[in-house]
């Protein structure tokens, strides 16, 4: 029952920062929210397992995965704010205040990968599944996988829309989500 309140509360928190996206299903925000939200199941359905086998080869992999995740975040929100020079007027409101950004961000991360905080997410989502590799958990990290995917095409239009041929080019020097792989 625990579980299910903080499940609930912490959706409520995600629906609120998502609701004007949730409006618009063309927007990345739309799929980032059903990502967000089976990532949150997964990390609950798995919490109890997080420190069993400390030692064991899914458990390093895991922490591997989510230091790498937070590595990513702080990297990706930091150069948004540092280099993308956001602007409040901006008029794309299914965009988070950081997101908003007038200059495209090609430096640190940014310069071999065009989704550093998707990308975190997506570590986040297989270093929580790895804590426990149960049928559920999979279908959960699928389902998230699949999302963010879809999140990254959807930001991708945007960008596209509000950045044009130069980020067209950028797209054709740079990976998705991974460095050099993908």
């Amino acid at each position: 029952m625990f579980k299910l309140t903080i499940f609930l509360v912490a959706s409520a928190g995600l629906f609120g920062i998502s609701r004007k996206a949730i409006r618009k299903p063309s927007s990345h925000g739309f799929f980032r929210f059903f990502a967000w939200e089976a990532i949150l199941a997964l990390i609950l359905v798995n919490i109890d397992t997080w420190f069993s086998d400390p030692f064991g080869v899914l458990q390093v992999i895991s922490w591997v995965l989510l230091t790498t995740s937070l590595f990513f975040l702080m990297q990706g929100v930091y150069l948004l704010q540092a280099r993308g020079k956001p602007e409040n007027t901006r008029e794309d409101g299914t965009l988070i205040a950081f997101e908003k950004t007038s200059v495209l961000v090609t430096a640190g991360l940014y310069r071999h990968i065009r989704h550093p905080l998707y990308a975190s997410l997506l570590f986040l989502a297989w270093g929580a599944f790895l804590k426990q590799t149960v049928w559920y958990s999979a279908c959960l990290v699928v389902v998230a996988t699949a999302c963010l995917v879809a999140t990254a095409k959807a930001d991708e239009r945007e960008c596209l829309q509000h950045f044009g041929s130069s980020y067209r080019e950028y797209m054709s020097r740079t990976k998705m989500f991974i460095p050099y792989l993908y």
